[in-house]
């Protein structure tokens, strides 16, 4: 059976896809076919082409911009296709030439060996969710800009606040800062209409995730994680959108290992060196998880805030979630007797706190959801 499948590997751009075969076995033949359009049309037409006689097809990319397009479309055709992590590539350290034709040859050679790491795949509407996910944190992420530039502005010219920022009071403290030349006031009213305008956005993207995330089939589970303190619905639904169903991590570790919270390692011989985490994976759920942690340094309780949130959930996982309150509210405390940095603390317990939604991901994974 080995010696009728063909390893395909493919290099995705915008307008073209660079091909290459390399047979079954050891010592198959490996030749570069060419490029073809980046089109449904075009993919069909050298399947056809490559598939004659019954020869099995096995097609490989790497993840990049142009999404899972081409994934989806070969695997609505039948064919076995695998997107690829870019950064876990093997490559040459002396190799200093980079072409697309060089591109598909190695990733249909390392394919054809088993030395490439699949990336995780997510459903249209998993990925539509995760696309309105992102677009809050970009958003966000500009809001936190603006807000930067109006303080600088206001900073060149002698204004400063010296209480904490942007509370009701920061907020109305400069829409009063007048200044004696028009130019000045107007560049002043533009950062604040920034400002304002990023805000609305926000809490609009906020309101539709909480619009439409009832009618997605992670649903269970992004309500579930908020019985964890430091969870909220923003904060679950990044997390789902972006580990997807926990049920296809065997344990725990594997999952803090996948969002970058473990320490990165440089051992030999008889010396072990652990250092900073690894920030692998997504930096948008690690954030959220840092973010959510800092809730720990006060005693364990149910908050006002929290209770509408376990109204209605399992015991088990209600049950789980205090579990978890108990225990990292402690060892926040106990982390911090022995003199770490807060920025260390916290980090340690956004990493237990993976454990436990972990554990609470599993409990409500829905079963439509394939583990």
């Amino acid at each position: 059976m080995g010696e009728h499948i063909s390893f395909v590997g493919l290099d995705v751009h915008k307008a073209t896809i660079a091909v290459c075969v390399a047979e079954a076995g050891r010592d198959g033949e490996v030749r570069f076919v060419g490029e073809i359009p980046n089109e449904p049309a075009a993919l069909d037409r050298l399947a056809a082409r490559l598939g004659r006689g019954g020869r099995a097809l096995r097609f490989v990319y790497e993840a990049g911009p142009c999404g899972y397009g081409v994934y989806r479309h070969l695997r609505s055709r039948d064919h076995e296709c695998v997107v690829v992590a870019p950064n876990l590539i093997p490559r040459k350290p002396g190799d200093r030439i980079k072409t697309d034709g060089r591109d598909a040859t190695t990733l249909a050679r390392l394919y054809r060996a088993g030395e490439l790491t699949p990336v995780w795949v997510p459903e249209p509407e998993h990925e539509a969710m995760r696309d309105l996910v992102w677009a809050r944190a970009d958003m966000v992420e500009a809001l936190r800009k603006a807000r930067q530039r109006l303080m600088g502005f206001l900073l060149r010219h002698g204004r400063s606040y010296d209480g904490k920022r942007w509370t009701w009071p920061h907020h109305k403290w400069p829409r009063g800062q007048t200044f004696p030349h028009p130019a000045q006031q107007v560049a002043c009213q533009e950062y604040l209409d920034a400002m304002n305008e990023l805000e609305a956005r926000v809490e609009r993207l906020t309101g539709r995730i909480r619009d439409l995330v009832p009618a997605w089939s992670m649903a269970p589970m992004v309500e579930a994680l908020q019985a964890m303190r430091g969870v909220s619905l923003i904060v679950a639904s990044a997390l789902v959108a972006e580990v997807g169903d926990m049920r296809r991590f065997d344990n725990p570790r594997q999952l803090m290992a996948y969002l970058g919270l473990v320490p990165s390692e440089h051992s030999s011989g008889a010396k072990r060196r652990q250092g900073a985490i690894t920030k692998a994976g997504s930096p948008l759920a690690r954030r959220m998880l840092v973010e959510g942690a800092w809730a720990y340094r006060l005693p364990a309780r149910v908050s006002t805030q929290m209770k509408p949130r376990l109204a209605g959930l399992p015991r088990e996982v209600r049950n789980t979630g205090w579990k978890a309150q108990v225990r990292l509210c402690a060892r926040y405390r106990r982390l911090q007797t022995t003199g770490k940095r807060p920025q260390v603390v916290v980090t340690a317990i956004a990493r237990e706190m993976v454990g436990f939604a972990w554990a609470i991901g599993r409990m409500a994974a829905p079963p439509t959801v394939a583990a």
